[in-house]
């Protein structure tokens, strides 16, 4: 197989804030100096998340980011639910959290991302010709100040030879599965992972708040990819199917969604520290489950139970927590305990440091 088998190709994408997006794109300009037709398809803006019916002869590729060391969930529905094929070629890559310290630059983790996602391929009959992470900047500002202007830029222009260098060894008709590097990582990073899907995301799905500044122009609702926020007491609510993607703090021109750490924190600190140890207290379930159910059901029992009042006390809580800040004094308190709010937590968002287009 040669460059001329490659007749087309089509890249499905999902991307919160740009990265995912900017590769994507990238494959395209390299494609088209091949003469190779390329097609992008946005997998939020496609009707019922499917791609329908693709030719034989068209090269897949599928680019997204990195959520929780794994894809997100948007793009593992959509890859579920890919059609069956015989003959046709498929690659992933995945955006993952690049830094870089002084002059060099560090990679992120995948996790069970490329795994995964290669696994649900591959019975269905994919030839899988290409897995490959791509350390794009970390934009987790949920979770850590975004980085800088400079910083941003250098990782770009870095990392798009390195896209370069993956896409033109699959357009030769070899096969680039250098992500088997990194398994010995991925495989212990993935209990996080999957601790990740069925816990965490759900936490982080309700550490957004809509402060003073918001000016109501339903802006992130009409951006949001999963139809996560709604209007609660006259102000942007996330619900749980919120997946974190940032595409909401991206759009907002008012920056006024912050990231509730002081709620989240105080919430964690008064579950575990009060309600429950009450609660073992006052019903003993500690020692009811422990004398009546084998030590390993009983703990799994244990789990169960306290992640899940964590998780129906932490969607009440924060429906107070809401309401309250319909109240100046209370809406200060949370947005003050928020680091989104201060400069030094840097909010990184690609399409304004590139002028709308990273291309």
């Amino acid at each position: 197989m040669d460059s001329t088998s490659v007749k087309n190709s089509i890249i499905y994408y999902f991307s919160g804030t740009g990265n995912a997006q900017s590769v994507a794109r990238w494959i395209r300009e390299f494609a088209e100096q091949k003469n190779i037709p390329t097609k992008l398809v946005n997998i939020a803006e496609l009707e019922k998340r499917k791609a329908g019916n693709i030719p034989e002869s068209t090269l897949i590729g599928i680019c997204g980011p990195t959520h929780g060391f794994n894809f997100p969930p948007i793009l593992l529905r959509f890859i579920r639910r890919f059609p069956k094929s015989k003959n046709n070629r498929i690659f992933l890559l995945n955006t993952r959290a690049g830094m870089k310290m002084g002059k060099i630059f560090l990679p992120g983790l995948s996790g069970i991302a490329l795994w995964l996602s290669a696994l649900i391929l591959k019975c269905k009959g994919y030839k899988i010709v290409g897995l490959g992470s791509i350390d794009l900047p970390s934009n987790w500002i949920s979770v850590h100040p975004g980085l800088k202007e400079k910083v941003v830029r250098s990782i770009f222009e870095k990392r798009k030879k390195d896209t370069e260098k993956f896409i033109q060894k699959i357009f030769n008709g070899k096969k680039n599965l250098r992500t088997f590097r990194d398994i010995i990582q991925d495989t212990l990073i993935a209990p996080v992972a999957i601790g990740y899907y069925i816990i965490g995301r759900f936490i982080f799905a309700k550490s957004f708040i809509a402060s003073k500044s918001c000016t109501h122009c339903n802006l992130c609702i009409e951006k949001c990819p999963v139809q996560a926020i709604k209007i609660v007491d006259d102000r942007c609510f996330w619900t749980y199917k919120c997946e974190s993607c940032m595409q909401c703090m991206n759009a907002c021109p008012q920056q006024a969604i912050e990231t509730a750490h002081g709620f989240i924190f105080g919430f964690s600190f008064l579950f575990y520290a009060v309600i429950l140890a009450g609660l073992y207290k006052l019903s003993n379930i500690d020692i009811l489950i422990k004398t009546k159910l084998p030590p390993t059901v009983s703990e799994i029992a244990l789990f169960a139970i306290e992640w899940g009042a964590y998780l129906f006390l932490l969607f009440a809580f924060y429906r107070i927590i809401h309401y309250l800040m319909r109240f100046r004094i209370f809406e200060k308190l949370v947005v003050q305990t928020s680091l989104t709010t201060y400069k030094f937590w840097r909010r990184y968002n690609l399409f304004k440091i590139f002028k709308n287009d990273p291309l």
